[in-house]
């Protein structure tokens, strides 16, 4: 395996595992009992059974094998790409995806916990979503402005 991609897996790897990490300790204070409310975002416990704002939830057991052929088509695609400025969002995306579907396997569904509520009514989320929705905007803007990627 080249240096340059060699690079690239260990950056992917250690992000991905770091975003893992993270969210996962974030989760386990939700399922073991934390919660505080606000007037504006309440931080509870909700099992999504679905996709963003429980999309695609009746495909139920099925949504976790599709969702793990989609990140490991992603994934794929980083290391087709072969470029390092791909490495810090792809580990982003690729550590969000991860736990959410470690989630399903684990929890039946996926554990999210932080709801905003002022002045209208959000979605549910957690942080991996967060991770998950930069790491996009990220690479849609090295996409477009490949200047940018110099590697």
């Amino acid at each position: 395996m080249p240096s340059h991609t060699l690079r690239l897996a260990a950056v992917v790897f250690f992000t991905l595992a770091g975003i893992f990490i993270i969210d996962q300790n974030i989760k386990m204070l939700f399922v073991d009992g934390f919660r505080y409310y606000t007037d504006c975002i309440d931080l509870i416990l909700v099992y999504n059974k679905g996709v963003a704002f429980s999309m695609f939830s009746f495909l139920a057991e099925y949504l976790k094998y599709i969702q793990l052929v989609l990140v490991t088509a992603v994934l794929g695609y980083i290391f087709y790409l072969n470029k390092l400025c791909y490495a810090i969002p792809a580990g982003f995306l690729l550590g969000g995806a991860f736990s959410n579907i470690y989630d399903r396997f684990i929890h039946g569904g996926v554990v999210d916990m932080v709801y905003w509520h002022c002045g209208f009514n959000f979605a549910v989320f957690n942080f991996a979503d967060v991770m998950i929705d930069v790491a996009v905007i990220w690479i849609v803007v090295l996409n477009f402005k490949p200047h940018l990627c110099k590697s």
